[in-house]
């Protein structure tokens, strides 16, 4: 049986890399682990810690093709981070210029949650987990 014991990484590709890496940086506040430049494909590969075991792996390629980023696309619906208090990381993301959505609760666990968005649309999730 496969054990699976936590997400290592999402991977992020950037349609202007400079933007979302101070957005995931600077804003959400992720560590910078490695940054590479990656010459044969002239992409940028950004290793961000979200804690000691989950990180995001931000690229920038030349010219990526645009996708659905809607919350209802099919695919990957969002990328939710988990927060102790909703009302003060709501309060920081508005401070930076971050819009957030209307703060809506899970019907089935009673938790509180928002969504925002990265530059590129990406949906963002932040679940309060206390």
């Amino acid at each position: 049986m496969l054990k699976l014991s936590n997400i290592h990484h999402v991977a992020i590709i950037s349609s202007d890399y400079a933007v979302s890496k101070h957005f995931y940086h600077n804003i959400l506040g992720l560590k910078i682990i490695r940054e590479t430049y990656r010459e044969s494909r002239q992409s940028y590969k950004l290793d961000l810690a979200i804690n000691d075991r989950s990180q995001i792996e931000l690229f920038s390629f030349p010219n990526p093709p645009a996708r659905p980023s809607r919350p209802e696309a099919q695919g990957l619906r969002h990328l939710a981070f988990a927060v102790d208090n909703l009302d003060d990381s709501i309060d920081y993301l508005h401070q930076q210029g971050v819009a957030t959505e209307v703060v809506r609760v899970d019907e089935l666990t009673g938790k509180r949650f928002t969504f925002f968005a990265d530059p590129d649309q990406l949906p963002l999730e932040l679940y309060e987990t206390l």
